[in-house]
């Protein structure tokens, strides 16, 4: 296994970020949609939420992706992805198939935030930026 570990870690950052990443750019290029979306979830000062969603999801995504201050990014994409469960996904006031879904979503963050904290804790491997 160990002469697996770095290939494991490379994969382990693409499919972290691959979210990311594909919706960071679907902000970025429907930017005007995404101060409306940050709008309608309360998100505080929508335009600035969503310049800061842009940043964090689709230019960290990437710099994650290619291993380059990973330990650090993957510590901040973590603290990110659970505030946005928080302010994305308030399963807890809403009822019936909303709840069901926004309750899926928070969860979903959570869980994806365990994977930045044990990318933070292993570092990206030799095939990173990092490393080099």
């Amino acid at each position: 296994m160990q002469n697996q570990r770095d290939g494991i870690l490379l994969a382990a950052r693409i499919l972290l970020v691959a979210l990311f990443v594909i919706f960071g750019w679907q902000k970025l290029t429907g930017f005007s949609s995404t101060v409306g979306y940050m709008t309608t979830v309360g998100a505080p000062f929508p335009a600035l939420s969503a310049i800061i969603a842009v940043v964090v999801e689709f230019g960290i995504g990437i710099v994650v992706l290619v291993g380059f201050f990973t330990r650090p990014l993957a510590l901040l994409l973590a603290v990110y992805t659970v505030a946005t469960a928080f302010i994305g996904h308030r399963y807890w006031a809403l009822s019936g198939m909303e709840h069901t879904a926004a309750m899926i979503g928070f969860y979903k963050n959570v869980s994806i935030a365990g994977g930045f904290l044990l990318l933070a804790l292993t570092g990206p491997g030799r095939i990173s930026l990092d490393r080099r």
